[in-house]
């Protein structure tokens, strides 16, 4: 059961993820409208509830054995692309979290937040949606024996 709930919550983290992270380019590309902050927000709300979810039962996952022994991953090349890629994701992601994290104070003391480097937050986002499809191949291919060394 631990198997089938992990690898739910696993894809359930990739779709909330994926649309997460277009709905948050989607809405930024609406700024500086004051609804469109909002929306911002709250996609990047959901983006980090899937992060969490999509870590939290990946590793779980991995390191449980619940679908495959550890060491199956450790050998296997599409693992380690799909790692590299989810590292990716995160270094693209930091300097948009610290941003985002900005945006909630100042909201939340009253003033407006800068929106100046919200064209290079779409951007990076939508680099971000294709490296979580192209997570999505990787792990496809992984699950089915692709990759082994």
């Amino acid at each position: 059961m631990l198997r089938w709930l992990l690898a739910a919550f696993h894809l359930l983290a990739l779709a909330l993820g994926y649309g997460a992270i277009w709905a948050r380019a989607r809405a930024m590309e609406g700024l500086p409208q004051p609804n469109y902050v909002r929306r911002t927000l709250l996609a990047d709300n959901w983006w980090g509830v899937a992060s969490l979810l999509w870590l939290g039962t990946g590793l779980a996952r991995l390191f449980l054995g619940t679908e495959k022994p550890t060491a199956y991953y450790w050998a296997n090349t599409l693992f380690w692309v799909k790692v590299a890629c989810l590292v990716l994701i995160l270094l693209l992601e930091l300097p948009q979290m610290v941003d985002l994290i900005r945006w909630r104070i100042v909201q939340q003391r009253g003033g407006a937040p800068d929106l100046s480097r919200g064209p290079r937050w779409v951007r990076l986002s939508r680099v971000q949606a294709w490296l979580v499809l192209l997570v999505l191949f990787v792990a496809t291919g992984m699950a089915r024996g692709y990759g082994m060394r």
